[in-house]
Order: C-alpha cells, then structure tokens, then sequence
C-alpha cells in the first residue's frame, strides 16, 4: 500500500490531494482514532493507496507512517509513503522530488544528521511518470536531500509542484503530480543496483541522467552545499553511513574532487564509482564485473562490455584471449568504429585506448571459437583495403595488386604525370608506344600471425 499524506498548510499539496481524489475511485473511511488534524477524520482507500490529511506542514511531521492503515489496532505498514507538496524557488514551472533528512544541521524540521528511508526504485519511476504527465512549459527534475522529516517510518519521497503561487494553484500542474502518484501502483520501493550521489548542486541533473539512462536508481544526494553544512566527512562518518543504509546501497557517486569524503566513505567500507562505471555496468551482473575488472582492467583504466556480458549470467565462464595485434592494427587504421563493433559483438568485455573510443586487447570470450570469429571479423575489416583476403594455417594472407615505380622507370616512363595515370589504372602513350597499367602493376602479400 502507498501512503499519501496531504497537509492542509500547503495549498499546492491540497490542490494535488483533489486531483487524486478526481482522477480514481476512492472510498471514504472514518478515523475516530486519530485527531482530524493529525490524519484522523475522513480519509480515503482505494486499491493499493490510502490517502490522509494533516493540519501540518510535512516537513514537520515525524513518524507519519503510524498514521496510515485501518484503526483499531490493526493497521497495516505501508510500503512507501508519497508527500506530495509545493516547491518554492526561482525554477519556473517544475516538477520535482527528493528523499528527506538532514546530513548537517537541522533548519527545517528533522533532526541533525538524520535521514529518513529513501525509495531510489520509486523515484526513479516516479521522474519517468513525470516526463510523460508534465504539461507544456513545465521542467521535471530532482533535488539533494534538504529538509525533514528524518523519521518517516518507511521508505518515503517528496513530490513536489512548483515552484511558485501560478503553479501551486495550476489544476493542470497538480493533476499531472496526482498522475505521476497513481503510476506508482505495484512500484517497489528499492531496486538491486541503487547508489549515493555526493557533490554537485542543489538541483541535480547528474542524478537524472544515471535514473534515465542506466539501470541504476539513486537514493539520498548530498549536493556541495549540504556538505559544507555537514562537516568534515571523517568526523562525520556515522551521518555518511545512515546515507548507505537509508538509501539501500553500497556504492558512491562523488562530484568534484572529494579525497577526504572518498577516504572516508572506503573506510566505511562501500565503494566509490564513476557515471561511466555506472553506465558501462549497465545490464551487467556485478559479480561479471567483479571478475573481469580483477582479470582484464578496471572500468576507469578502459575496460568496456560487449553485447554477451548483458544477460550473463554473475558466474558466466570464459577465457582471457590476445588478439593479433598486426592484425588488429591494421584494421583499427582502416576503420577503427567497424573494429570495436566486432569486438563489442562478440566479446564478453575487451580492454581499449585512446579515451576508450578504440577497441584493444586483451579479451574476455565466453569460448575460443568467439576469438576466431573476431579475427575472422577483423579479415573482413582488411577486406575494404586489399584485393584478396585468404585465412591458412596460423595467418591472414591480404594480397593486393598496386603499381610498382620500379616496373614503370624500367620501361622508361618519367616520373609525373605519366606514373599518376597509371596507378589510375589508365594507359599512358610515349611516343609510338602505349603502357598498359597492367604492365607496371605487382601484387604484395601482406601477413597478419593470428
């Protein structure tokens, strides 16, 4: 069950409450358990949500989770808790979210370093609810965790309209906020691949290119400021481990240069990675990446995924090969793209240079005949360059038919003119006599071991 808490001080947050109220069929239910103020009262019940309304503002409200569920002594936890709220800034028309607490002091509501339960699956889901229901003009984005309440008693996210009187009052902002809620039906809290984001500003775009465009969600987001009001990460390690524990994740995206939070967060055990690191991983079980990054290079030393390491399974089997290094450098000159695709195609992960752009060995496969398909792919690469490409026992042969100066010069042509037509191909006349290009060509065989 979602949990929806709606808070009479917040007119945004009111007028979201209605459009919810308008766009599903909701059963009114009486709490004489609770004061209306505090939940209490008339709420609503429909399939997998219950919606409740409180006198205060949510970011003062603690433990809001108890409110939820039937009266009498036998109510049920929810399994995330939505709040949905105004945004205030100078954002224009927004559509935002957040997960709540406090890595330093305590300004508005929560206690000091405390942080409540994120949901990084949900609001991952969430963002993609919102780039499809915003309407015209408005942005959809995320924010660093900035405010209370530290204690909500599950997972728990705001989600917010913004960011001023227009839009608060805007019935097509709040019903696309309503929309985005409802999309939740069936969302899981957390996911298996979840990180913490250090760094950055309040508004955080880094975040949204890892939701959209990995399969990594993202919990609590401490941005620059909040770590200025955090402190030194090494007297603050305890505020740094509840981020790991309340976000469901043991891996760090660090903003900027950070050595004393990146020191800190090793000693406590989790890892800190790259934006690439998380979209290479992509797809990729981690136990795979563990033992190829042990066997081959690290992710930030240039080790790439091929297309068989997507659905492999953590313990996949396979072999660390070399490639024929002629033969490869051959093909890289010719057409660099067209030799990392057929290694990329065929490799469970291969190493790389020049900024990752160019394919290298060695490589994972997940069997020798996958290696000889990538030299086989390779030949084909030469093929554009050579007139004949021919496989024998340990070689590539590439035969090519080129014009050979020292034929020309023997039958007397001079150099010129005379000697670019016939590496054209066309035939040159000196005097009574004609040149067949023919007749100045020599055929080179060229041999790449593999």
């Amino acid at each position: 069950m979602i949990a929806i808490v709606v808070s009479r001080a917040d007119s945004a947050s009111e007028h979201i409450g209605d459009r919810l109220l308008e766009l599903a069929d909701w059963e009114p239910r009486e709490d004489d358990a609770r004061p209306d103020g505090a939940g209490g009262g008339t709420y609503y019940r429909r399939d997998g949500f219950e919606l409740r309304t409180f006198d205060d503002l949510h970011l003062e409200i603690e433990d809001v989770a108890d409110a939820f569920g039937e009266p009498a002594g036998s109510r049920a936890t929810p399994d995330l808790l939505v709040f949905v709220s105004r945004h205030s800034g100078e954002t224009g028309p927004l559509l935002t979210a957040h997960f709540t607490g406090n890595f330093g002091p305590a300004e508005f509501g929560g206690t000091a370093g405390g942080l409540a339960e994120a949901c990084p699956n949900a609001h991952a889901e969430l963002l993609a609810a919102f780039d499809e229901h915003a309407p015209g003009g408005y942005e959809v984005g995320t924010e660093c965790t900035h405010h209370g309440p530290s204690s909500v008693g599950v997972p728990s996210m705001f989600v917010e309209l913004g960011s001023d009187e227009p839009q608060w009052d805007d019935p097509e902002g709040a019903r696309a906020v309503a929309r985005a809620v409802l999309d939740l039906e069936g969302v899981e809290p957390h996911r298996d691949r979840q990180v913490v984001a250090f760094g950055g500003g309040h508004y955080a775009p880094r975040v949204e290119r890892i939701v959209r465009e990995t399969d990594w969600a993202v919990g609590h987001v401490a941005a620059d400021w909040v770590l200025d009001a955090m402190g030194a990460p090494e007297a603050n390690r305890d505020v740094l481990g509840r981020a790991f524990a309340a976000s469901g994740a043991d891996r760090a995206v660090v903003d900027g240069d950070r050595p004393e939070l990146a020191a800190a967060i090793a000693d406590l055990g989790y890892d800190v990675v790259s934006e690439t690191w998380l979209r290479e991983t992509t797809g990729v079980a981690l136990g795979l990446v563990e033992a190829l990054e042990a066997d081959l290079a690290s992710v930030a030393e240039g080790l790439r995924f091929g297309d068989p390491a997507t659905g492999a399974g953590p313990d996949a089997d396979y072999e660390v090969v070399g490639l024929p290094g002629k033969l490869l450098a051959e093909a890289q000159g010719i057409d660099p793209d067209a030799v990392r695709e057929a290694v990329a195609s065929r490799a469970l992960a291969f190493e790389t240079e020049q900024g990752a752009s160019r394919a290298a060995g060695p490589v994972a496969v997940r069997a020798t005949a996958h290696r000889d398909a990538i030299v086989d792919a390779l030949a084909d690469v030469l093929a554009r360059k050579y007139d004949s490409i021919e496989r024998s026992d340990g070689a590539i042969l590439a035969r090519e038919v080129a014009f050979d100066p020292e034929k020309a010069e023997t039958l007397g042509v001079p150099e010129g003119p005379a000697f670019g037509k016939l590496s054209a191909g066309e035939t040159v006349t000196l005097g009574d006599r004609e040149i067949d290009p023919e007749a100045v060509r020599t055929e080179r065989v060229h041999e790449f071991p593999v």
